[in-house]
């Protein structure tokens, strides 16, 4: 069994970037095999995948952010970083961190994940 935990500021200033970290307890053979995702929730926009990242540094992002967002993971301490650049108020928004087995050819099909964090909410005001 895996549990998943998001850490990071509640509150960030307009033009700064968010870093959140997601940590992952429990079975590290599960952990290592499959597909770690940081997904969003927002009030204007509802569920949105914002990349990925999985074992020899091998990243994917939603195009919508991939021109301010770096995904990393230190193995050595079951962490997943992200780094969101340039926010602003429409960042606001609770912050997940997912786990699943399979790669995905579809945005939808990457919400769709074994494991969940319980999310970190996320604000951007000044």
């Amino acid at each position: 069994q895996v549990r998943l935990e998001e850490s990071g500021p509640g509150l960030v200033m307009p033009s700064q970037t968010l870093a959140l970290t997601c940590t992952a307890h429990g079975a590290r053979s599960t952990v290592e095999r499959n597909y770690w995702s940081w997904i969003r929730q927002t009030p204007g926009k509802g569920l949105e995948w914002i990349g990925y990242a999985r074992v020899a540094g091998m990243t994917g992002y939603n195009p919508t952010f991939e021109a301010r967002t770096s995904i990393s993971w230190d193995t050595s301490k079951d962490q997943i970083t992200l780094q969101l650049s340039h926010v602003t108020p429409e960042d606001t928004g609770v912050y997940f961190c997912a786990l699943k087995k399979d790669f995905s050819t579809t945005m939808s099909g990457w919400l769709i994940n074994e494991y969940w964090g319980p999310g970190t909410q996320v604000t951007v005001s000044s």
